[in-house]
């Protein structure tokens, strides 16, 4: 009989491409890694892992068995989910990842009230980037993770996920106090032409929806910083250094020296709970979308009354 633990450990090598890698997904040394594969080997008679320069690739019998290791892993998702759902009980591990704004807008509530109502369900959270995000929802090393898009660039969603829409993010135009548009009522993206910009890191999804969106609008950014925090480039253009698009969730304090101004259209990102699809019978996971569903109109509601 084909040991799951070792089928596992041959199918992150597959996914991941090195025995070292396939370690970091499944948090094990790279030694219990190659032990798992050796006994694999011995179990099926065949050879899976060979030499290939100073690393190691599988073999065609080792692709071919991956391949079943995926649907037997798939299997096992469904089952455990069936399980879980019979019993009707929120309990066990949940692993979590959101990106930054909603792991401190968000999230914080939203585990608050899980542990409050359900105090045998152990919810790990993490902070990652969207993509990061969901390629681990989609290898199973997260159970739930928080995305966004921008409602003018929507992310694709891979094949095996499903998403609920938590809630709409409406972004404005950060000025510093002192810039002649600040205190518009509103202004079209054009009318910054010319201004210097502070952005999040190149290859992040709010650095290139930033510069799709200017470049649409007839703007060629210039970025004269960049920093991942909303509360650091807030700080940038209270310092008079530049401009920034802040949705609300990342605005917590908003420095003196600055001004938010609506845009014309309104800008605004969508924010989704990704789940996997075979597992989303797992009473843990209902739970935690409901209570981050409850948290999020809990902050449309407080957005609304500002």
């Amino acid at each position: 009989m084909l040991d799951l633990n070792r089928l596992k450990a041959l199918h992150a090598v597959h996914v991941y491409g090195s025995v070292g890698a396939a370690a970091d997904a499944l948090k094990v040394t790279p030694s219990a890694v190659s032990q798992q594969i050796a006994k694999l080997e011995r179990e099926t008679g065949a050879r899976l892992m060979e030499r290939s320069g100073r690393g190691v690739r599988l073999t065609d019998a080792a692709g071919l068995l991956a391949e079943h290791a995926e649907r037997i892993l798939a299997l096992v998702e469904t089952a455990k989910a069936d399980f879980e759902a019979l019993r009707g009980e929120v309990v066990g591990r949940l692993n979590v990842a959101a990106f930054p704004t909603a792991a401190r807008g968000l999230m914080p509530r939203a585990v608050a009230s899980l542990r409050d109502r359900h105090p045998d369900l152990w919810l790990q959270l993490y902070e990652r980037e969207p993509e990061r995000v969901l390629r681990e929802v989609s290898r199973g090393e997260l159970d739930l993770g928080i995305i966004q898009d921008w409602l003018n660039r929507p992310m694709a969603l891979p094949d095996g996920l499903s998403r609920a829409t938590l809630l709409d993010d409406v972004a404005d135009v950060a000025l510093p106090a002192s810039h002649p548009l600040a205190g518009q009522k509103e202004l079209e993206l054009a009318a910054l032409r010319g201004e210097r910009w502070i952005s999040s890191s190149p290859g992040t999804v709010c650095h290139d929806w930033l510069v799709f969106t200017l470049r649409n609008a007839d703007v060629e950014p210039e970025i004269a910083c960049m920093a991942d925090e909303y509360p650091t480039q807030l700080a940038l253009v209270g310092a008079g250094l530049g401009c920034a698009v802040v949705p609300r969730l990342g605005r917590d304090c908003v420095p003196d020296g600055v001004r938010l101004v609506p845009t014309r259209p309104r800008q605004s990102r969508r924010i989704y709970a990704v789940w996997r699809t075979d597992a989303a019978r797992r009473p843990a996971i209902r739970a935690t979308v409901e209570a981050l569903a409850a948290v999020s109109r809990e902050q449309e509601n407080a957005w609304a009354v500002r």
